[in-house]
């Protein structure tokens, strides 16, 4: 099975695509990700990512496809979690190809809806373990007060992002509702959208989910 997460940032993709990864053995593909093992592994493709990303320029539609490719070509497990990508109209297109020449399908697309408002104050409000990647929250999931990780049970720093701030955190929405909010129409319009809350506890998130994939 084949997904596609969609939500503003903060939404929680992050949190169900590894809670899909640990029941279902899903295997989440995040443009991130994928950049940072390509630049790293010393592949041909990971040598054009190394080169453009040292010229400090944006990485092509072109070049992320051809990342995927290898994924899709290299084994799937229980399915792949489409996390990040895509984030516009023609990416969307561009993936739809891929899928059919790798002979794979999209069987959902999970729209993480949010309240604007409240997802400010979740992001606000957030931090990470260094170590692990935990997230913790100042309002529903404070840092333990002896300083150690529930995740890892090791005590490290705990950090926020830079851009977790209100300002930074209006513009990364407006950027979404610009270029990614399309792709809800998009898949609409294909039958293949379904809406959840993305603000909920994360175990009512995951049922939501869950119950999606179950059909």
């Amino acid at each position: 099975m084949n997904i596609i997460l969609l939500g503003p940032p903060g939404a929680g993709k992050g949190t169900q695509a590894h809670h899909l990864v640990a029941t279902r053995d899903m295997i989440q593909l995040s443009t991130g990700d994928m950049l940072r093992e390509a630049k790293e592994s010393g592949t041909e493709m990971g040598k054009r990512v190394a080169d453009v990303m040292a010229r400090g320029e944006l990485v092509t539609d072109e070049i992320v496809i051809g990342l995927i490719r290898e994924k899709l070509e290299g084994g799937k497990g229980g399915g792949f979690i489409f996390d990040g990508f895509p984030r516009t109209l023609p990416q969307a297109d561009a993936l739809g190809q891929l899928l059919s020449e790798c002979g794979e399908t999209l069987d959902a697309v999970i729209e993480m809806q949010v309240d604007d408002e409240a997802l400010v104050d979740r992001i606000t409000a957030r931090s990470t373990c260094s170590n692990c990647g935990e997230v913790y929250n100042d309002n529903t999931k404070p840092i333990p007060a002896d300083g150690v990780c529930t995740k890892c049970g090791e005590a490290h720093e705990f950090i926020r992002r830079a851009d977790d701030n209100e300002e930074a955190l209006r513009n990364r929405l407006m950027e979404y509702y610009k270029k990614t909010s399309p792709l809800i129409g998009y898949y609409y319009a294909k039958d293949m959208l379904s809406s959840i809350n993305g603000l909920g506890p994360v175990d009512d998130v995951q049922r939501s989910i869950a119950a999606i994939l179950q059909g």
